[in-house]
């Protein structure tokens, strides 16, 4: 799943595909903006780690699950 991420004072946003589904996403969002971290963790579909401050996070964006098509298939 796609997570767009607002850095403040900054004119780009940060974007992580998630392989995590959108209620484990949004759930560690919660958690973190509840104060039961100093940071946003997320894990990227390649494993790596994604970590940003929470005193510099202005907003937070979840898309819907990023689905790969095969082939020359019409969407």
């Amino acid at each position: 799943m796609e997570v767009k991420i607002g850095i403040a004072d900054t004119g780009r946003e940060l974007v992580v595909q998630s392989k995590d589904d959108a209620d484990k996403v949004k759930q560690i969002v919660t958690d973190a903006l509840a104060g039961k971290s100093d940071l946003l963790e997320l894990t990227d579909e390649k494993g790596r780690q994604v970590l940003v401050p929470l005193t510099r996070i202005a907003y937070v964006e979840l898309g819907a699950p990023h689905t790969r098509t095969v082939g020359f298939a019409a969407t």
